[in-house]
């Protein structure tokens, strides 16, 4: 079978998990989570991770892989997807990728080599200590001078990656993206379609952002949240994943759960955001556009008939 994905984006609670479900459970073949949260294993509430209920109605891969604080990077995520994916496509089932990580999703189909360099830690250990005695924005700019089009792309608290940009271009002498470039195939490896789920009105979206961030509060996320900060897990990339580190200053006795509450809001639309003008980039993507009340199975209609047309 050629090698092909069916991929299911959007910003966060704008329902790709409900349809990339349906589809896959309409098309007998299994889905992988193209999310770099959900793979950590105990951040359930917070990541929106898929109950173990729609597990068994539908097989998902690339949940609960890692404990948190383990490192994880792009270049693990693609070896192991791509295993997963053609494992699939050996039995005749077209993958559905769903997840809010854009760029696993783009590097999947790419199958890039990421050959980025050897790395140094002596680079890493200073950029970490500038921005523990600096802050965050000092190791930014020091991006900013060197790669400005990494810095426009990368938040300033997206540590982890501003500094490995740093230490990208400080061993090779080479901006990420041209490192990546020279790494990427001629061609993507997978033929994928792509089906782009985001409301009409941004003002619908973040409803729905206000309605989930107050369903995972009542399901629980402070246990959650609470329970990963006393063993010491919430580390590393973990540490950064909206919907713990803004509860951390309740739990902590620092401030207010209202005060808390409405910044994991604050910080829900504002990665809603940088995931739309990342899609933005791809003109390829599919999109279906609902207003408030669409039934869902209008939603899959829509994807189905689109799907049918490309031949799939």
């Amino acid at each position: 079978m050629e090698n092909q994905l069916i991929c299911i984006c959007g910003p966060t609670a704008s329902g790709k998990s409900a349809l990339a479900a349906a589809l896959a459970k309409a098309r007998q073949t299994e889905i992988i989570s193209a999310d770099s949260m959900q793979l950590y294993r105990g951040m359930d509430i917070g990541t929106a991770k898929p109950t173990e209920a729609e597990r068994m109605e539908v097989p998902h891969h690339l949940l609960d892989i890692r404990e948190p604080g383990e490192p994880f990077s792009v270049a693990q995520f693609v070896a192991l997807a791509d295993a997963c994916a053609q494992s699939l496509l050996a039995q005749g089932k077209i993958p559905v990728v769903a997840g809010g990580t854009g760029l696993y999703m783009d590097a999947l189909i790419e199958c890039n080599t990421f050959s980025g360099g050897d790395t140094d830690p002596a680079i890493r250990e200073h950029y970490q200590q500038m921005a523990a005695s600096q802050g965050n924005e000092a190791v930014h700019d020091a991006l900013r001078a060197v790669d400005p089009e990494s810095a426009e792309r990368l938040h300033p608290n997206n540590l982890k990656r501003v500094i490995r940009a740093l230490e990208v271009f400080h061993t090779t002498g080479m901006t990420i993206g041209v490192l990546n470039a020279r790494s990427r195939r001629a061609e993507p490896k997978y033929r994928a379609y792509k089906l782009g789920l985001c409301p009409a009105s941004r003002s619908v979206l973040y409803e729905r952002i206000e309605r989930r961030v107050e369903q995972m509060l009542c399901g629980g996320l402070l246990d959650e949240a609470a329970a990963l900060l006393s063993t010491g897990k919430l580390t590393g990339t973990a540490a950064q994943a909206i919907g713990y580190k803004e509860l951390i200053p309740f739990l902590e006795g620092r401030d207010s759960l209202e005060n808390c509450t409405a910044l994991l809001k604050q910080h829900t639309r504002n990665y809603a955001k940088r995931q739309l003008t990342w899609l933005a980039r791809d003109p390829g993507i599919h999109w279906l556009r609902y207003e408030e009340g669409t039934e869902f199975a209008a939603l899959l209609h829509d994807s189905t008939a689109f799907l049918h047309a490309c031949g799939v």
